[in-house]
């Protein structure tokens, strides 16, 4: 989890997410610099399973790099600080996890309150598998994101200045892995106005700067698949 003045809705998060974990599992929370009582309330639910590391205070993709960097297990999940997970999560992904590198699970979109404002984002943005499909329009949604340790190994580190952490994963574990779609919601993904992340909404950014980033992302996928190849051939 990569956490920044979260205050308001973490600790039902962080609270659905221990009901599923097991005694030897970790929760790792990165906490990029929060002023609001975020540290705090993490602290408080004094739970051995989380730990708790301070963040490199570059934004979100860095924040999320330096959580994935100091985590151990061997299925890793990725998880926003104002959701909620649905019972029944962790046992499903671990299931689909068996034969797949990077598995995503489809989630309700609510509001503050958790009232549903769409019963399912994959229809809501048309996600779906696909290098071409996901360059033009990224469907790899962070927070309902979960892979195995092994896809880190060409994942990171993520390519110098990327702000947008789920699309580099997605593409690149697309490209040299299996990847797994669940239809089934598992994820509250909650849009309160406050949002770090801007996933559900169309990018403000100009033209000019959505297709530099495209190219980046090509450049970069290609140069890291190259780099997997030639290390496999030297193994």
């Amino acid at each position: 989890m990569a956490s920044f003045n979260g205050a308001e809705y973490i600790r039902p998060q962080i609270q659905s997410i221990l009901s599923q974990l097991s005694s030897s599992d970790e929760l790792v929370i990165s906490d990029d610099g929060s002023t609001d009582g975020t540290l705090e309330i993490i602290r408080g639910l004094a739970d051995e399973r989380i730990h708790l590391i301070e963040g490199p205070r570059r934004g979100v993709a860095a924040n999320f790099e330096c959580a994935l960097k100091h985590a151990k297990g061997e299925v890793i999940f990725l998880s926003d600080q104002d959701d909620i997970w649905l019972p029944g999560k962790v046992i499903a992904v671990q299931a689909e996890l068996d034969n797949s590198d990077l598995v995503l699970t489809d989630c309700k979109v609510v509001d503050a309150d958790l009232n549903v404002q769409h019963p399912s984002y994959f229809q809501l943005i048309d996600s779906g598998p696909g290098v071409l499909k996901n360059l033009h329009k990224n469907s790899y949604q962070g927070c309902c994101m979960a892979m195995r340790r092994s896809a880190l190994e060409i994942a990171l580190p993520f390519p110098a200045g990327i702000t947008v952490h789920d699309w580099w994963l997605g593409l690149i574990l697309e490209c040299t892995g299996r990847v797994k779609f669940i239809a089934e919601p598992l994820v509250l993904y909650r849009r309160h106005g406050a949002n770090v992340s801007i996933t559900s909404e169309r990018s403000r950014n100009p033209f000019w700067l959505r297709i530099y980033w495209r190219m980046y992302l090509v450049f970069n996928l290609i140069g890291r698949c190259l780099r997997g190849s030639n290390a496999q051939m030297s193994g």
